[in-house]
């Protein structure tokens, strides 16, 4: 220890970086961020990165503060009594504080022949490996985009805007997380595009195979890509280390989103959970909840008593290929109500809203970059 207040973070997503950004602007703060790559993965344009309309990832130095120390690794195990985490390129980092932030991303779907034949579009990795895949394969063959969440109807809009044969197997209903006069212009939408939309009980996958997907009832689907976007999950670290998670892995917090094991590890982002306040796994709400987290620490370092964080949800904004897209308004509770921006104000909306969060990091960062 040098004397200053240790707070280790781990994640490099939204979450995290707002969290260690706004750490590093207090004097007497000694901040390090544990992520396992040398870039910030802008994560809501990672199916434009499958097309190659941006490349989804910014230089750290371009988005997190100079006063903030970055070591490029992944963290096996927190040892909360020790107050450390062991690192997978062997060593430890020692903490007064701990940000967990670690994020989250496709869940293992349980489907016979998923894990081995599908692709993922919810980590740099997967898109970069899914790019790959679709440049080995003629633009007419088929393709398969199971899941109709925000991820699923970016991914098969800006396919099939760039000349791909697009199957959307829906599950249940197109965009179960929209309002139902929203989906209507969502569907207008990729019936222009040439997207075959799939819904209903008998739209729900059985078995992925090399070349084809089973659906329920028996129906076949020949695809020489299929990618897989029903569902999120998070990392089990935290399950790994001993401390108290959900079914789903994220750790519990109370509404300070302070760990309920120790009052030394606050969460930030999707891999935290408040159970009588759970919110959308989302950049939207990761942006709030890293300062959140960050305020936790710096009230209680102050010997006040931390705040409960309080959330402000606007809408859903959705990219359909690069000249259209679906703004969904909702309450501040993120209950989704009908209103909308459809068509190419919709796009315009959702291009801000992408620039809008980039620019708060690079501003954090700035802000970072002297003490206060």
């Amino acid at each position: 220890m040098n004397g200053k207040t240790e707070v280790v973070v781990v994640g490099g997503g939204y979450g995290g970086v707002t969290a260690a950004n706004r750490l590093a602007r207090r004097d007497g703060m000694s901040v390090t961020l544990v992520n396992p790559r040398a870039d910030f993965v802008e994560r809501i344009r990672l199916h434009q990165l499958v097309t190659g309309s941006d490349d989804a990832v910014e230089d750290f130095r371009k988005i997190m503060g100079a006063q903030v120390r970055l070591v490029i690794d992944t963290v096996t195990r927190i040892d909360a009594a020790g107050r450390q985490v062991s690192l997978a390129g062997g060593g430890s980092l020692s903490y007064d504080y701990l940000v967990y932030a670690v994020g989250s991303g496709a869940v293992g779907p349980g489907v016979p022949g998923a894990a081995e034949f599908t692709h993922r579009v919810s980590d740099l990795e997967g898109a970069e490996r899914l790019r790959s895949a679709l440049a080995a394969t003629s633009a007419s063959e088929p393709v398969t985009v199971v899941g109709a969440g925000p991820t699923g109807l970016e991914t098969a809009a800006e396919l099939a805007e760039a000349g791909r044969r697009v199957t959307l197997v829906c599950g249940d209903v197109l965009g179960p997380s929209l309002h139902a006069r929203v989906r209507r212009p969502v569907a207008r939408r990729l019936t222009e595009l040439g997207v075959a939309v799939l819904e209903g009980p008998s739209a729900r996958v059985t078995e992925v195979t090399p070349d084809r997907v089973r659906l329920d009832g028996g129906r076949e689907l020949p695809s020489a890509v299929t990618i897989w976007t029903a569902g999120f999950g998070v990392p089990d670290l935290a399950a790994r280390s001993g401390l108290s998670t959900d079914a789903e892995g994220r750790l519990i917090t109370d509404t300070t989103l302070t760990s309920v094991d120790d009052e030394r590890i606050v969460a930030a982002g999707d891999a935290g959970v408040m159970p009588d306040h759970p919110f959308r796994m989302s950049c939207q709400a990761a942006v709030q909840l890293g300062p959140a987290a960050a305020d936790t620490i710096l009230r209680r370092i102050a010997g006040k008593k931390a705040a409960p964080v309080r959330m402000f949800f606007a809408g859903q904004c959705l990219s359909l290929g690069r000249d259209e897209g679906v703004t969904q308004f909702s309450y501040p509770d993120d209950k989704v109500n009908a209103l909308r921006i459809s068509g190419r104000p919709g796009a315009g909306v959702k291009e801000i809203a992408c620039r809008f969060t980039l620019n708060k990091l690079v501003s954090g960062a700035r802000k970072a970059g002297s003490r206060s």
